[in-house]
């Protein structure tokens, strides 16, 4: 199925987008939600939708700001704009940064099902073309040497899927699936993991959270502390006052 998230700062939008569509039908499913860009960026990866809603007027990092940001880091991504009739002109000339398509508010059904199904369209082939190409045993076997680059570079905070996958030759999708079937987790787990690895061992030299923070490529220390409390089971400070 494919991974949906929503982005807009109305919870009542959020919700109305859940329940307005029969996601299943089409194929997909919503994945996560975020109330401002900010909060997306930090969690896009972990979450690895598909497609993406978000609003243009938000806090802190609006719409456009986000899509921008988030088209640079995966390219693959289709995000669907939400915008009020007043910004529509606005929205349209957006379309020239890579966001596949907008709606307007308020929201009608039919309009956003039309949206989906033509998205949905274009995912399937993507993938039926992913399908037709044969993965190669070498391809299978530079999973290691990725292991080992997330190791020694994980403190690059602009790490990402489609930037290993572009360093080693890869499409970002098949490198997705052909890790995962490698090593059992995700690629984005996986990189978690290592940085984690790296910030417990910070935690007990005794370093600062946000200093470890940006040693292990995860600058924002509020992300960092949710990351750190999941894969560890404890707080940051907790670990750190231990030692």
């Amino acid at each position: 199925m494919y991974r949906v998230m929503i982005i807009d700062d109305e919870k009542a939008i959020r919700s109305l987008l859940r329940i307005t569509i029969d996601w299943e039908e089409l194929g997909m499913k919503v994945v996560g939600e975020a109330s401002s860009g900010i909060e997306a960026i930090n969690t896009i990866e972990e979450l690895n939708p598909d497609i993406v809603f978000v609003d243009i007027r938000m806090p802190f990092m609006d719409g456009i700001e986000f899509s921008k940001l988030a088209i640079k880091r995966y390219p693959q991504l289709k995000i669907i704009v939400l915008t009020a009739f007043n910004e529509f002109e606005y929205a349209r000339q957006c379309i020239g940064i890579g966001i596949c398509e907008y709606l307007l508010k308020p929201i009608v059904r039919k309009e956003i099902k039309k949206v989906l199904q033509k998205i949905k369209e274009q995912l399937d082939a993507e993938e039926r073309q992913e399908c037709d190409e044969e993965i190669p045993v070498s391809g299978l076997s530079s999973i290691d040497k990725i292991k080992d680059y997330l190791h020694y570079n994980y403190s690059d905070s602009n790490l990402n899927l489609t930037k290993v996958a572009l360093k080693f030759g890869f499409n970002a999708s098949y490198l997705s699936r052909a890790f995962k079937n490698e090593t059992g987790k995700s690629f984005v787990n996986y990189l978690t993991e290592c940085r984690m690895e790296k910030a417990v061992q910070l935690a007990r030299k005794g370093k600062l959270m946000c200093e470890a923070a940006e040693e292990v490529g995860i600058p924002d220390p509020n992300y960092f502390s949710k990351c750190f409390k999941k894969n560890t089971g404890k707080n940051y400070s907790e670990l750190r006052k231990k030692n």
